[in-house]
């Protein structure tokens, strides 16, 4: 049974940092594109960043220059440094993996950002 946890998520000032984890279990997480999305209130969920089996990353505009995703195949987990958080930040984060017709997703965890 494939699992995805995030966890690193909670309450900060903004202009501060958070990094959220996503753990992975059953299966190989190397062969897997890694990524974070999130809801805003009213819209779709987007996609915030991923990076792909052999580490390129991509990010959505709203947060280049502020948000850093990486993994570390051998504890198979895919993080997300987030820094200069903004309110608008504000929201449930999801990790995905993601490989050919397979998508899995995490349960989420809340980053709440206060001005």
């Amino acid at each position: 049974q494939v699992q995805l946890v995030e966890s690193g998520g909670g309450l900060v000032q903004a202009g501060g940092s958070l990094r959220l984890s996503c753990s992975m279990s059953g299966t190989n997480f190397n062969i897997y594109r890694m990524g974070w999305y999130r809801r805003p209130p009213g819209k779709e969920r987007e996609l915030v960043a991923f990076i792909t089996s052999d580490g390129r990353a991509n990010y959505a505009d709203s947060v280049k220059g502020r948000f850093t995703i990486s993994r570390d195949n051998a504890k198979n987990t895919v993080y997300l440094q987030m820094n200069s958080l903004k309110p608008e930040d504000t929201d449930v984060y999801y990790c995905a993996a993601d490989r050919l017709l397979d998508r899995y997703w995490g349960q989420g965890t809340q980053v709440t950002v206060s001005s």
